[in-house]
This record gives structure tokens, C-alpha cells and sequence, in this order.
């Protein structure tokens, strides 16, 4: 039986929680994980800014497994974006944990991991890189966008339009796209064209799979 005030979305996010820790290999007792579940909402609806937020719950998981650090800041990445607001976390501290701002200046170098002291400090640190990356990447593409944008007009083909909104809403596009109104040979012609007006770019660096984008 379901505790009291256990709602039936809480109850979803927690199978898919377990579902990935599976994924990551970690197996987790339904009782351990509810209380962990528990945890992560906990901290994530504390007043504490949300770094230190992030902190805290990596600090839980690995006192309750050592072997569990990956999934701590998982979670940790996880609580941030729930405390900030977010549709969905990004992978800001997991990709940083090896990095220099998880090296403590004194011991040698030593990495800073869950629980330890300075690890709050560590934790804002490392994301004031990934911030200012994201930053600079939004200004990039904002930037090429406008200039997608603007030479539109000078487009052709039948089923550019398409393109253009496949562009500015993907990541990437595949070079032999073929849509209802433009062939693979005709979209092969028309991303030579944008690549011509410096509209977007080839990011797979083949020519045998290519892949467009801004």
C-alpha cells in the first residue's frame, strides 16, 4: 500500500528514478528508495540556495552508498534543476566532478567528493563554467539563427520553408532529409546553399552521414 500523501505522479517519478538507477547500475530497495525520493523533494523545497541544495543531497546518497557517487550527482544535477524552476536537469555537475573545481587547493590536489569539507564551495565553482559556456553558446545561436532567418527570402526551393523550421528547432538535421515537398537530392542542394551563405554548418565532419545545423 501507497503511504499517505503518496500521490500517484510521486509514485511514477519514483519507478522512473529506479528505472534508472538500474540504467546506471544501482539497485535499490523499494523502502531505501522511497526514502530517497523522499530526500531529493525534501531538498528540493528547502530555502537554501540551490547549489548548496545540490550539494546536500550528493552528500546523501553517498552516505547511504559508497559505491553510489554516480548516482549522487545525478541527483544532484536533478535537485538543482527542481530548486531552480527547470523543465528538465542538464548534466552541469556530473560533467565537472573530475575537473579543477572539485580539486582541493591543499593534500595535493585531492578531489573534493560528496560530504567532504569545501564541497559547497566546489559545487559553485563548477557551475559558474558550464553557465557562462551556455551563455556564450545561446548568444552564438541566437546570432546564427538571425542570419538563417534572414536569408530565407533567398531560398527557392520547394520545402525550404520546412527546412528552415527543422533548423531553428533541432540540434541537427540529416543531410539526406527528404520531406513531402523536397527530394534528398534537392535538400542536399539547398543545405550547399545555406552552407554557401554561411546560414548553417556541417557538424559531423563525413561526407558519407552529414548532419546540418547551426
Amino acid at each position: 500500500m501507497a503511504a499517505t500523501g503518496d500521490s500517484p505522479a510521486r509514485r511514477q517519478r519514483r519507478s522512473a528514478q529506479k528505472d534508472r538507477f538500474g540504467q546506471l547500475g544501482f539497485h535499490w530497495e523499494s523502502a531505501a528508495l522511497g526514502d530517497l525520493s523522499r530526500q531529493v523533494e525534501n531538498r528540493a523545497a528547502a530555502q537554501p540556495p540551490a547549489p548548496f541544495v545540490a550539494a546536500a543531497i550528493a552528500a546523501d546518497v553517498l552516505a547511504a552508498r559508497l559505491d553510489a557517487e554516480l548516482v549522487a550527482w545525478w541527483l544532484a544535477d536533478l535537485v538543482l534543476a527542481l530548486a531552480l524552476g527547470w523543465p528538465r536537469p542538464l548534466p552541469l555537475l556530473m560533467a565537472q566532478v573530475f575537473g579543477r573545481a572539485f580539486r582541493a587547493e591543499a593534500g595535493g590536489g585531492k578531489r573534493i567528493r560528496p560530504g567532504e569539507k569545501d564541497l559547497e564551495r566546489a559545487v559553485c565553482v563548477a557551475l559558474v563554467q558550464p553557465a557562462a559556456e551556455t551563455c556564450r553558446l545561446a548568444s552564438e545561436l541566437s546570432r546564427r539563427a538571425e542570419k538563417l532567418l534572414a536569408v530565407a527570402p533567398k531560398l527557392r526551393a520547394k520545402g525550404a520553408g520546412d527546412v528552415i523550421f527543422l533548423l531553428l528547432n533541432e540540434d541537427a538535421v540529416v543531410g539526406s532529409l527528404t520531406t513531402k515537398n523536397l527530394s534528398r537530392f534537392a535538400a542536399r542542394r539547398l543545405f550547399e546553399r545555406l552552407q554557401q551563405l554561411d546560414a548553417v554548418r556541417e557538424l559531423s565532419g563525413r561526407t558519407s552521414f552529414r548532419l546540418v545545423g547551426l
